[in-house]
């Protein structure tokens, strides 16, 4: 297997359609408030929908709010034009705009007659030990449907079993971002949200053995050597392209807060035999993916300081896509914390579909020359 296909960030349909042949199911999610260890418990593929490569997304406007977001729409529009080929869809109420999509596809799905998981899961915007249990409570309710969905009871031996998969991955992950610590790294920003984003529909016994060989073959790559350093932080990114503009101007982005790259995997999972759902509820809600969690944006914004003194960050970019609910004002509460350690960031406004590279060209070079002179 060839670790290239980690860098291909076209969405693909191979896996799932090998998966599917096999007579298994393949459940689409959107939030990573999903836990991926339930699906696999179930011998069902999970598949986290993105919208990579949507230019046009005006069917789904027709479904969708002016007010809702251009990365929803698009994810809606995928599913309308067949990009996914799936057998349902999960969401949490992680934020609104997301949500809709669900609420969209169960009605299209409908109309259509066409059968469809279809399974929404609260999780509450503070962690405590009341909201945990509330949120196992709905964890335990999505297991037993997507059991009797594929015909394979989700158990704890099961769960365990995905749980060290996925610890692996991530294991396999956070050796990635250790690549971006060096002070001329060989992997650039565009290059790792591509890799964290070909998790998004591939397996991850896939996936494991493509980071195998990817970080076998890193020593190998050519040093980047950038004129400064940067993060990216912000609402919901699954396009390369946005960061390779960036880096095209010298920069290099070494760091991210983002849902689609280390936001979506975190640190270990550490199971309680005697409560291993519980003990993923405790995981899922308790880390900091989105400014979503109420109780947990202090800590988000403290680790978001602590990578930038980690990966030597010399600047942030925050970019917020219109009309995103978790984002939309967080730029108010994080920029004093990163003047205090002497950080500047600059704010940028997008859409999904990038029509104003340009224009990010300009900016992204304008940054980085004051950076360089600061």
């Amino acid at each position: 297997m060839s670790y290239q296909k980690l860098f291909d960030t076209t969405i693909s349909d191979k896996t799932v359609k090998a998966w599917r042949d096999s007579g298994k199911k393949a459940v689409g999610y959107v939030c990573c408030h999903v836990p991926e260890e339930i699906f696999y418990a179930a011998d069902v593929l999970p598949v986290r929908l993105r919208a990579t490569g949507c230019v046009d997304s005006s069917d789904a406007e027709a479904w969708m709010s002016s007010f809702s977001c251009s990365f929803s729409r698009s994810v809606l529009q995928y599913l309308l034009n067949g990009t996914y080929q799936l057998d349902g869809l999960v969401q949490t109420d992680g934020c609104m705009m997301a949500a809709r999509i669900l609420d969209n596809w169960e009605h299209i799905s409908n109309k259509k007659s066409e059968e469809q998981f279809l399974h929404q899961i609260g999780a509450p915007r503070i962690t405590d030990e009341y909201t945990i249990e509330y949120y196992k409570s709905e964890l335990k309710e999505f297991a037993d449907a997507l059991g009797e969905f594929s015909g394979t009871k989700v158990t704890d031996e099961g769960l365990k079993a995905a749980v060290a998969k996925t610890n692996e991955m991530r294991s396999l992950i956070a050796k990635v971002y250790e690549l971006r610590r060096a002070e001329n790294p060989v992997v650039t920003g565009a290059e790792v949200l591509s890799i964290t984003l070909a998790e998004c529909d591939t397996s991850v016994d896939e996936y494991i053995e493509m980071l195998k060989e990817f970080l076998a073959d890193a020593e190998n790559r050519k040093p980047v050597e950038p004129r400064v350093r940067l993060m990216v932080i912000g609402s919901a990114l699954d396009n390369p392209d946005y960061i390779q503009v960036i880096e095209e101007k010298g920069g290099i982005v070494v760091a991210d807060d983002l849902c689609f790259a280390s936001r979506a995997f975190g640190g270990q999972i550490e199971v309680d035999d005697k409560d291993v759902l519980g003990s993923i509820a405790k995981y899922y809600l308790s880390r900091h993916t989105c400014p979503r969690s109420l109780d947990n944006r202090p800590a988000m914004h403290h680790e978001i300081l602590s990578k930038c003194k980690e990966y030597g960050v010399q600047g942030v970019i925050y970019q917020k896509m219109q009309n995103c609910e978790c984002w939309g004002g967080e730029s108010y509460y994080l920029e004093p914390d990163l003047r205090s350690i002497g950080i500047p960031m600059m704010q940028l406004e997008r859409e999904e579909h990038m029509a104003n590279a340009g224009q990010l060209s300009i900016r992204a070079e304008a940054f980085i020359e004051m950076l360089e002179e600061k």
